[in-house]
C-alpha cells in the first residue's frame, strides 16, 4: 500500500487560523441580492434559477448555501420541473392549473402552497398564464454528495382561503394582532417538532399592514423573502448593528414589488415597513426547518419599551 496517497489531501491548521472560516475571509459571505418581478411578463414557458452560486463559491444554482429559488412561468401549456432534493415549495402567485405529481393531481390556484417530498418530478399544466415561484434544498445534498431515499412526508396542498382565514383569526385577536410579527407559519404533521413545511424548509405567510413598522429581528438561516403583493412605499432595512434607538444603523434599503425576490444574509438584521397606503403580504423561505433541528437558529427581535429603552430578546 503507498501510504503517500492515503496522506495526500491531509492538511494541517492552527486552530486560531481556521477556527472562523467567515471572519477570517476564507469561506465567502451570503450577499445581499434581489431579483426583479419582470420575468413574470415574458410569454414563454420558462424557468429561471436566481442563481449566485459564482459569489457563493458551491456548486449551482444556488440562492443560498442551502437551497435555490426559481421563478416558473407557463404560458397556455405545461413545464416540468424535478431537483434532486429532500422537499420542494411551489407558491402559486398567479394563474391556476394543476400539478401531476407522486400518481394524483393537484389542482391550484393563486395564492395556494404546493409542497412535495424527495423524488417528485413533476408536471404544471397552466389554464392561460400563470408565475410560480419555486424552492427547494438541492444545494444542500449537492454539497453533502447525497441523493434523498426515503419521502418524509406527502405531496401536501396549503389553501390560500385557509392561509389567509388563519391571518385574519391572528390578526382579530387582540393579544396576535399587536405582535411584532402577524404572520401565519405553515406546517406539516410530519415534523411536529419544528413545525415547519417539511424538515428543511419554512415557509411564513405574513401581513404588513398599512402603516406599520416591524422592529428589527435576526437569524442564523438565510431567508429568501418573496413579495406578494404590496403598493410603492413597502421597503426593508438590512444591516449588521443597531443603534441606541433600536433600529438598524446604515442600512441597505431593498424597495419592495410583487413578485420580487430578496435574499436576507444570515444574522443580519432587518426590518419591514409599510408606507404605501395599503396592506401587504410577504413571503419567506428559510433553511430554518434544518437549523431549528439542529438548535441553531438563534433568532433575536428587537424591542422599543414606552421609556424608550431598547433590549433584544428571544421571543417576538
Amino acid at each position: 500500500m503507498d501510504i503517500t496517497n492515503l496522506e495526500a489531501n491531509a492538511l494541517y491548521y492552527d486552530y486560531s487560523s481556521a477556527a472562523n472560516p467567515l471572519v477570517q475571509n476564507i469561506i465567502t459571505a451570503i450577499p445581499y441580492k434581489s431579483f426583479s418581478p419582470s420575468f413574470f411578463e415574458g410569454n414563454d414557458s420558462c424557468i429561471l434559477p436566481l442563481d449566485i452560486s459564482e459569489a457563493l463559491n458551491c456548486d449551482g444554482p444556488a440562492t443560498s448555501p442551502a437551497l435555490c429559488a426559481n421563478f416558473i412561468r407557463i404560458s397556455d401549456g405545461f413545464i416540468q420541473t424535478s431537483a434532486i432534493a429532500t422537499s420542494q415549495i411551489f407558491f402559486i402567485f398567479r394563474g391556476e392549473g394543476r400539478t401531476d405529481v407522486c400518481g394524483q393531481s393537484i389542482f391550484w390556484r393563486q395564492g395556494d402552497f404546493i409542497v412535495l417530498p424527495a423524488h417528485s418530478q413533476a408536471l404544471h399544466y397552466s389554464q392561460g398564464r400563470s408565475g410560480i415561484y419555486w424552492v427547494h434544498d438541492a444545494p444542500l445534498l449537492a454539497y453533502l454528495g447525497v441523493t434523498p431515499t426515503v419521502q418524509r412526508f406527502k405531496p401536501t396542498l396549503y389553501k390560500h382561503a385557509k392561509a389567509e382565514q388563519k391571518l385574519k383569526e391572528v390578526t382579530a385577536n387582540a393579544s396576535t394582532a399587536s405582535a411584532n410579527r402577524i404572520s401565519v407559519l405553515l406546517a406539516n404533521k410530519s415534523f411536529p417538532q419544528t413545525r415547519t413545511v417539511s424538515q428543511t424548509l419554512w415557509a411564513m405567510y405574513g401581513l404588513l399592514p398599512t402603516g406599520k413598522s416591524q422592529l428589527p429581528h435576526r437569524h442564523e438561516s438565510v431567508a429568501l423573502d418573496f413579495v406578494i403583493d404590496c403598493k410603492p412605499g413597502c421597503y426593508t432595512l438590512i444591516g449588521t448593528e443597531l443603534d441606541a434607538d433600536g433600529w438598524i444603523k446604515n442600512p441597505h434599503r431593498e424597495d419592495w414589488a410583487a413578485g420580487a425576490s430578496f435574499i436576507t444574509p444570515p444574522g443580519y438584521w432587518h426590518s419591514h415597513h409599510n408606507e404605501s397606503g395599503a396592506d401587504a403580504h410577504v413571503l419567506p423561505i428559510q433553511d430554518a426547518g434544518l437549523q431549528e433541528f439542529l438548535r441553531t437558529l438563534e433568532i433575536k427581535f428587537s424591542h422599543i419599551e414606552p421609556d424608550g429603552t431598547v433590549h433584544v430578546s428571544d421571543l417576538p
